[in-house]
């Protein structure tokens, strides 16, 4: 936790956590069209050092589920924990959990995502995470 003081924030960390609960919903409900609200596009992803560009929602879910895989069920947040806040970004640090079809964890790492409040509207802009993308870019896919 940073060391600055988040009370002034308080109104832009609860929109930030409340962007996060509707992203995991949405990506648990499989809900393309929820999740790209809770995205702003572009939306950027930097990890395994390539980044990510999706300049349109139409790709989002199908990279997800790629990136997941067939085994994938659900996803859940370890932890969510405020690093900076200000009354148009907050910067999450969180624990990205995502869980086989039989209940079991398949996959937990760390992820530092921003949110940002941009013509009114609180998104995620950006993350970088440190998830394995090995099935991607053995796909091909060199902007993983």
């Amino acid at each position: 936790m940073t060391h600055e003081n988040l009370d002034p924030f308080a109104d832009s960390i609860t929109a930030a956590k409340q962007v996060m609960q509707a992203h995991i919903d949405s990506i648990n409900a499989r809900d393309g069209a929820a999740i790209a609200a809770t995205l702003h596009f572009p939306h950027f992803r930097l990890t395994d050092g390539r980044l990510k560009t999706w300049e349109t929602p139409d790709s989002y879910l199908s990279d997800f589920r790629s990136r997941a895989g067939q085994e994938w069920s659900h996803s859940a947040w370890g932890h969510l924990n405020v690093v900076h806040a200000n009354a148009t970004k907050v910067h999450l640090d969180m624990e990205v959990q995502r869980f086989a079809t039989d209940g079991s964890l398949m996959i937990a790492f760390s992820s530092l995502w921003v949110i940002a409040k941009i013509d009114g509207v609180w998104a995620a802009q950006l993350r970088s995470s440190f998830a394995p993308d090995a099935r991607i870019i053995a796909e091909g896919d060199t902007h993983a």
